[in-house]
């Protein structure tokens, strides 16, 4: 309020318990709310594990919470693993009135040839749905470095699939910061798109977001 500096918010609500309408409404009174997100990773390596739960985009009491997102206007920032990935399918086509935001591009944390296959028809089968759309985000998370080839694989891979118009660059700061600066973090992105034209990247580095996030 003071400095003008955030454009939105994207805020926490636990969607898991009964009628999540209260914990929404006390969040409607502030005006930059756009969205809310809510961990749902879950992962066999305790290490990587947020949910308690490996299907919670399958259960019916979450999937009626998420729902009520549309009467608010507001987006899910859906986090889940590759393996989760066809049950966060179902949930996206359950709700078609909210638009989801894939976050970390779906967090690949095996990038062995078969752990690149499972990743990729997950993506595949989330792109199928017309309200999911995937931020390019955290890829030094499992590899601990700014890997601008990584990075550069990771955003042709998820912008054929998805396309630039369903992209959109995310800095995960402050969390990149254990390894690489912005500035380094912010030109392994721009390098990675630099084969795209200047609408797609201008979409990935500006329009998405403000589309989706209404900014």
């Amino acid at each position: 309020d003071s400095y003008g500096t955030i454009a939105g918010i994207v805020g926490y609500a636990d969607f898991t318990g009964q009628d999540v309408t209260g914990q929404l409404d006390r969040l409607k009174k502030y005006p930059l709310m756009r969205g809310i997100r809510q961990q749902f990773h879950w992962h066999e390596n305790p290490l990587y594990r947020f949910a308690q739960d490996p299907d919670l985009c399958r259960d019916s009491q979450v999937r009626k919470n998420v729902a009520r997102l549309a009467d608010y206007g507001w987006s899910f920032d859906l986090q889940v693993f590759s393996g989760q990935m066809e049950g966060a399918a179902e949930l996206a086509r359950s709700c078609p009135d909210v638009t989801f935001i894939l976050q970390h591009a779906g967090m690949k944390e095996d990038t062995s040839a078969a752990g690149h296959k499972i990743w990729k028809d997950g993506m595949k089968r989330l792109a199928d749905c017309p309200n999911v759309v995937s931020k390019l985000s955290a890829f030094g998370t499992f590899i601990h470095k700014n890997d601008p080839e990584f990075i550069a694989q990771m955003v042709t891979d998820t912008e054929k699939i998805f396309g630039a118009d369903r992209c959109m660059f995310g800095s995960n700061y402050p969390i990149e910061k254990l390894w690489t600066s912005y500035t380094e973090l912010f030109h392994a992105f721009q390098d990675a798109a630099s084969t795209l034209s200047k609408k797609k990247q201008s979409a990935i580095f500006n329009d998405t977001a403000a589309r989706v996030y209404r900014l």
